[in-house]
C-alpha cells in the first residue's frame, strides 16, 4: 500500500510540473508573441501596408525560395518549348499524310486510266480476233472455191492475182487440185509460182 500511495503521489507531483512547464511556456512565450503580433497588424493596417504581400516579396528574395520560384518559370519554358516543337511534328506529319494522300488519289487516277486503256485495248483485241476469224472464214471460201473450180479455169484466174495473194491460195489448196492448176498454166508461171512456193 505503501508503494501504491508513493506512486500514486509521483504521479500527481509530474502532472503537476508539467502542467506548470506548460503554463510557463505559455504566460512567458506564446501569449506575449500573440500580442505582439497582433500591436504589429494593427501597426500595419494604420499604415495603410498589406502585410500579406509584403511577406511575398520578403520570402521571394530568400535564398532558398527564389531557386524554388526560379524552377516553375524554367519548367514552363521547358512545357512551352515542348508544346512548340510538338505542334511543329504534328505540322509535319500532317503535310506529309497530305502528300501521302495526293499520291494515293493520283495513283487511284492512273490505276482508273489504265483500267479503261486496258479495256479499250481489250475490245480491240476482240474485233481484231473477229475479224480475222472473218477472213479466215472468207479464205476458207475463197480456197474450196478454188478447188470446186476445174483446174482449166482456175489457173488464168491464178495468173491475174498479186503474187502474196496467188501464193496464199495456192499453198492452201489441196495437192491433186494444185497440180492440175499448175499443168494448166503457162511452163514460166508455173516455175514462177513454184518456186516462190518452196521459199
Amino acid at each position: 500500500m505503501k508503494r501504491t500511495k508513493q506512486s500514486t503521489e509521483m504521479t500527481a507531483k509530474e502532472k503537476r510540473t508539467s502542467r506548470g512547464i506548460f503554463q510557463s511556456i505559455l504566460l512567458l512565450v506564446i501569449i506575449p508573441l500573440l500580442f505582439a503580433t497582433a500591436v504589429f497588424l494593427i501597426i500595419a493596417q494604420v499604415a495603410d501596408i498589406n502585410v500579406f504581400d509584403k511577406a511575398k516579396e520578403w520570402s521571394s528574395k530568400l535564398p532558398f525560395s527564389s531557386e524554388q520560384n526560379d524552377k516553375p518559370e524554367e519548367t514552363e519554358l521547358v512545357s512551352e518549348e515542348r508544346v512548340v516543337t510538338l505542334q511543329a511534328e504534328i505540322q509535319e506529319k500532317e503535310a506529309q499524310l497530305f502528300k501521302l494522300q495526293q499520291q494515293l488519289d493520283q495513283s487511284s487516277d492512273e490505276k482508273k486510266q489504265l483500267l479503261m486503256e486496258q479495256e479499250k485495248l481489250l475490245e480491240e483485241i476482240e474485233k481484231l480476233q473477229r475479224e480475222k476469224e472473218d477472213t479466215t472464214k472468207q479464205f476458207a471460201e475463197i480456197v474450196r472455191t478454188f478447188e470446186q473450180m476445174s483446174a482449166k479455169s482456175a489457173a488464168p484466174v491464178i495468173t491475174n492475182m498479186n503474187d502474196a495473194e496467188a501464193i496464199q491460195i495456192l499453198t492452201s489448196l489441196k495437192p491433186d487440185d494444185l497440180a492440175a492448176i499448175l499443168e494448166k498454166m503457162s511452163p514460166e508461171d508455173a516455175a514462177k509460182y513454184t518456186t516462190m512456193m518452196t521459199r
